[in-house]
């Protein structure tokens, strides 16, 4: 029998990092830019906590680096795994079922 091991919550930053991942890979800038835009602008990513929560996500397995071609300059790109896109999911079902709790306690005490 596989035993389940629980997942933490994320933070907010991983969760939008893994949210904007799962839409196409992106460097650095381009993650800032759609994180702040997935959060209506009110999630402004420092270059600090980005990079850091990046680091924690490459360690973890859930995210990797590839190779992107930019005539610019070098930019590290980065894609969602399929571990962390399991986990992701895995997060959206615990708001999802924390969600339908929280409303159906709302609609047992309005009524």
């Amino acid at each position: 029998m596989r035993r389940v091991i629980a997942q933490e919550p994320l933070t907010e930053p991983v969760l939008l990092i893994l949210l904007s991942l799962a839409a196409e890979p992106r460097h650095g800038y381009a993650l800032m830019k759609d994180i702040e835009q997935l959060s209506a602008g009110r999630v402004r990513l420092s270059t600090g906590t980005l990079y850091g929560a990046l680091h924690r996500l490459l360690e973890a397995g859930w995210i990797e680096r590839f190779d992107q071609p930019d005539t610019s300059r070098d930019k590290q790109a980065y894609r969602l795994t399929r571990t962390g896109l399991k986990s992701l999911r895995t997060e959206l079902d615990r708001m999802k079922q924390l969600t339908r709790a929280a409303a159906a306690r709302l609609a047992w005490k309005e009524a």
